[in-house]
């Protein structure tokens, strides 16, 4: 069975928690949501308070769009 042992090489983890990745998977799509507007990923915005401002303008539309109130 040395072959299951992987360790390092890749593998399973060795302590697999279903809730933490169900949480993790949430994440990762909230950022690849944010990463669809061009300006937020590519970051062109000279100013932080404007960058900061569509990151804020992202999350509301998103926030909007999984709670219904947006078609």
């Amino acid at each position: 069975m040395a072959s299951q042992r992987k360790g390092s090489k890749g593998g399973r983890p060795p302590a697999f928690d279903a809730q933490a990745y169900k949480s993790r998977n949430v994440v990762e799509r909230a950022f690849a949501l944010a990463k669809q507007w061009r300006g937020l990923a590519t970051r062109y915005d000279k100013l932080a308070v404007v960058y900061r401002g569509a990151v804020v303008l992202c999350a509301v539309i998103s926030w909007l769009r999984v709670s219904g109130d947006m078609p």
